[in-house]
Formats: structure tokens, C-alpha cells, sequence
């Protein structure tokens, strides 16, 4: 299958849960094993992810990529095409990206080259819970590489940093009443709206950076209320702020907590992404990048992703993933010609790499 063929394959399988990410990992794993790639399946506490690898000697490179996606409506796993635009839930992040990069292992395999790719397949990148997912606790199992790049959705740049995460849940009490007299108790769910709102205009929302205007506030979710009838007594919103580099979490936390009588808590918390984008691997990316896509740059994310367990393992990480648009919306989409564009960056950054007389000055990593 080509590139756009592959993506819609990867859309038809909804992700957002099982028996979907079940069903992908056994495609993918098929796709991988049946163009003669190495791949082997690890199951990482009730999680199982995919670790594919070709050559032995060389430069070792570590390609990231996850196959899941939030949910959607049924209709969004029904891929389309208009025009350039292939429309479906995750076609932008991630499942182009994923695509091009099981289709480059298997170009890979056909090459001789001085080069170790190990690409991983995850099912748990867009998760909100406690706990490490699948990239985490390969690092932590001693997986690393001299260099990481993860297919988040970058339009062909390269994304040398990210926000951090800070998920918060807050818990707001009102006072009960009949829904006939509101004005006898006082409305969890409104004083939680007006709190969120005020999370604005706090310091740190206004702060920015060179690579970002301001920090991402969302609130994702509010529970309040059992009886349309009664004044709710209980409101629950689950935040979620990305931070600048920079930026304290802890700092954040407090001046959220001090706007009033609520109780917050740390959910998920995830470090910023930061990279040196003079490093000799993201110029070489980068060039290679501009070979198919003339003006690449080195970027900043509002999104999050794995790279940051592997930066914090010390290992450089970036983000590089096609054009496109939309992602966690309605019409999210990928552009058909960058999908080629991105296989052949892909390509060409293994072979610069495993080009005899290619210098990296850095200490190798690999274990």
C-alpha cells in the first residue's frame, strides 16, 4: 500500500479504545513483519506496545509514534478525500505520520545502511490518567537511541520545544436548594465557570516566550448537578493547562488555588520540551526536511508528546510530522503530498546518518 492507502487503513480502526488499539497493533504488526522488518509485541502492565528494528551498527535512531487517538463520531473513521485534504479522526495526529513511518521501515529494511532505526508503536500517548504510559516505561526499561524523533503533527518543521501539562481536576461546593427558589442556595456549576474564567487572568496566563504567545488553558470537562430541579450543591472541572517553558508548575498551582474556595489537584503533570536547536542531529533533520519541503524550520508546540521521556532520560527528542490540519476536531486532516514529502525527509535523515564520514558530535547512547 502507498502512503495515503496505509492512512486510510490506520483511520478505519477507532483507536479510542479497545478492541480498536487491538485490532491496529495486529495490522500494523503485520504491515512491519510482511515487508521483512523485525517486530516484536511487549505487553507493559495491562498495555501492549510494538518495538520494530533494522540494521545493527551505526548511529542508533529511535522513531516514536502512537496509534491512538481521543474519541470520535462514528463517521470521523470513515476516511475521505477532497481534494489534497485525506479527512478522518487522527489523519493529522497521528496516523500519516504513522503510516509513512511503518512504509519507511520498510525502505529501511532494503537499504545497506551504517544505521540502527528502532520505531515504536504506542497505544497510550493520548491518555489523561495517573500512571506512565507505554513510551515511559520502555525508557525507564533502558530503551534510548543518540537521537528520537516522534511523528506529532509539525508541518514539516521541526518542533524543538513543547508546553508542559499540568491536568488538574477542581472540586467546587455550592449550597443545595429547590431549583423553584435558586436564590435560597448558591450553584456549584456557576461559581466553577467563574472560577475557570478567572484561571485567565492570573500572571502566568499573560507570560510569553519566543516560541509561544501564551500558555493553553482548557477546560475539558464539568460534572455538576443530579437533579435538574435542585440548585447543585457539587461541581467537578477537569483543567487543562500547558505551561511555557519556564514556567513553574508549582507556581501555577498556587496562584490557581488562590483564587478561591475550591479544591484543586495535580492529575497528570508532564515537563516541557526543550532542545538545543543548534544540535547536530536536529540541523541534519532539518536539512533533510528541506530537501522535500524547502523552508523547514525549528518550531515550538502547543501539544505535548513522548519526547519528553526520552529528554528526560537525556537523550534528544524532537517532534516531526506532515502538514495538515484540525487534529482532536471535526474535520481534521492530512495533506496528501506531504505525506511523500515526509517519507522521503524520513529516508534521507537514515541515510545522511548512516553515510560513512558522517561526524555527530556527541557521546553515543545506545544500549
Amino acid at each position: 500500500m502507498d502512503e495515503v492507502r496505509l492512512t486510510e487503513r490506520l483511520i478505519e480502526f477507532d483507536t479510542s479504545a479497545s478492541p480498536g488499539l487491538e485490532n491496529a497493533l495486529d495490522f500494523v504488526e503485520g504491515c512491519l513483519a510482511g515487508a521483512g522488518v523485525d517486530v516484536e509485541r511487549r505487553r507493559l502492565g495491562v498495555r501492549e506496545a510494538l518495538v520494530a528494528r533494522v540494521g545493527s551498527t551505526g548511529p542508533h535512531l529511535v522513531v516514536n509514534g502512537h496509534i491512538d487517538v481521543v474519541p470520535g463520531h462514528r463517521e470521523q473513521f470513515i476516511p475521505r478525500i477532497d481534494g489534497d485534504r485525506l479527512i478522518g479522526r487522527g489523519a493529522y495526529d497521528m496516523k500519516g505520520a504513522l503510516a509513512v513511518m511503518i512504509l519507511v521501515m520498510g525502505d529501511l529494511a532494503r537499504l545497506d545502511l551504517d544505521t540502527v532505526v528502532e520505531f515504536m508503536v504506542v497505544p497510550d500517548e493520548e491518555r489523561s490518567d495517573a500512571g506512565p504510559n507505554c513510551t515511559e516505561m520502555l525508557v525507564e526499561g533502558g530503551l534510548r537511541g543518540d537521537f528520537v524523533i516522534c511523528g506529532e503533527p509539525t508541518d514539516l518543521h521541526v518542533g524543538v520545544q513543547a508546553k508542559g501539562v499540568l491536568m488538574l481536576r477542581a472540586t467546587v461546593d455550592g449550597i443545595a436548594a429547590h431549583g423553584s427558589t435558586p436564590w435560597l442556595g448558591r450553584s456549584a456549576v456557576l461559581d466553577g465557570v467563574a472560577l475557570f474564567q478567572a484561571i485567565e487572568t492570573l500572571p502566568f496566563a499573560s507570560e510569553s516566550t519566543e516560541l509561544f504567545a501564551r500558555p493553553s488553558i482548557n477546560l475539558g470537562r464539568i460534572r455538576g448537578g443530579d437533579a435538574v430541579n435542585k440548585v447543585p450543591d457539587e461541581c467537578v472541572l477537569d483543567i487543562d493547562v500547558r505551561y511555557l517553558p519556564g514556567q513553574e508548575p508549582d507556581e501555577i498551582l498556587r496562584q490557581i488555588r488562590g483564587l478561591g474556595d475550591w479544591d484543586v489537584e495535580p492529575v497528570l503533570e508532564r515537563i516541557p520540551a526543550m532542545v538545543d536547536p543548534g544540535d547536530a542531529f536536529v540541523t541534519m533533520l532539518r536539512d533533510a526536511a528541506c530537501a522535500f519541503e524547502p523552508g523547514a524550520l525549528t518550531v515550538g508546540r502547543d501539544g505535548a508528546s513522548d519526547a519528553v521521556a526520552f529528554l528526560s532520560a537525556g537523550v534528544p527528542a524532537v517532534e516531526f510530522g506532515p502538514r495538515g490540519a484540525g487534529h482532536h476536531g471535526p474535520d481534521e486532516y492530512v495533506d496528501i503530498p506531504s505525506l511523500r514529502h515526509y517519507r522521503g525527509a524520513l529516508v534521507e535523515f537514515a541515510r545522511r546518518l548512516g553515510t560513512p564520514g558522517t561526524s555527530i558530535d556527541r557521546e553515543a547512547t545506545t544500549v
